[in-house]
């Protein structure tokens, strides 16, 4: 006969005491995890409820940083391209005028001129000076519609639509520039004083 067989015909008051043990480890271990699992039914919605909370919170800043900051606005040179802002504008403030320039038309819309190569931005602010966007402005040359002539080092532009004509470009041959730049402010000023006499000779 087995030794544990002996034993528990021997002391059966023994064998019944661990039996109750044990029993009453069984129930203490499912007493235990019935209120894990209502703690754990209690936490879940306010862990849901935190969740959701900290999905808006993300979503918000994700949103305010896309409209705050906005992809590069390529414009070419001497030429102007719009940009249209979420709500109107109350001030506008462009990190380097001498290569971009900006006129606001209308309540939010931005006319953006190139005027030199090179990289700058433009701040837009609302009335309450709150930032409505950060743009980065990118002045490229239009290289479509552009022949550049060298001559060693020194360079010529021109502009071909599709005839060729010389274009005032920065970074041209100085004399080259200069002849252009005066050739433009002539004509500037024919055409403003030709305007300027119209209503005389139409009395």
């Amino acid at each position: 006969m087995p030794l544990s067989r002996l034993l528990t015909m021997a002391h059966p008051s023994t064998a019944q005491a661990s039996t109750a043990q044990a029993s009453t480890a069984q129930a203490s271990t499912a007493k235990a995890s019935t209120a894990k699992n209502r703690v754990a039914l209690r936490l879940r919605p306010a862990l849901s409820t935190i969740a959701c909370l900290l999905g808006a919170a993300l979503l918000a800043s994700l949103l305010t940083s896309q409209a705050a900051y906005a992809r590069d606005l390529v414009v070419r040179y001497d030429q102007s391209q719009l940009l249209r802002l979420p709500r109107p504008v109350s001030e506008v403030i462009i990190g380097n005028p001498s290569i971009a320039d900006v006129t606001v038309q209308g309540g939010n819309l931005l006319v953006v001129t190139g005027k030199a190569f090179g990289i700058t931005n433009i701040i837009a602010l609302d009335d309450q000076h709150n930032v409505i966007q950060d743009q980065r402005v990118v002045v490229e040359r239009d290289d479509q519609r552009m022949v550049v002539l060298y001559k060693g080092a020194e360079r010529q532009s021109y502009s071909c639509t599709p005839s060729c004509s010389p274009t005032i470009t920065i970074g041209d041959e100085n004399v080259f520039f200069d002849t252009i730049t005066k050739h433009a402010q002539t004509k500037a000023g024919v055409s403003t004083g030709g305007a300027a006499m119209a209503p005389q000779n139409g009395q």
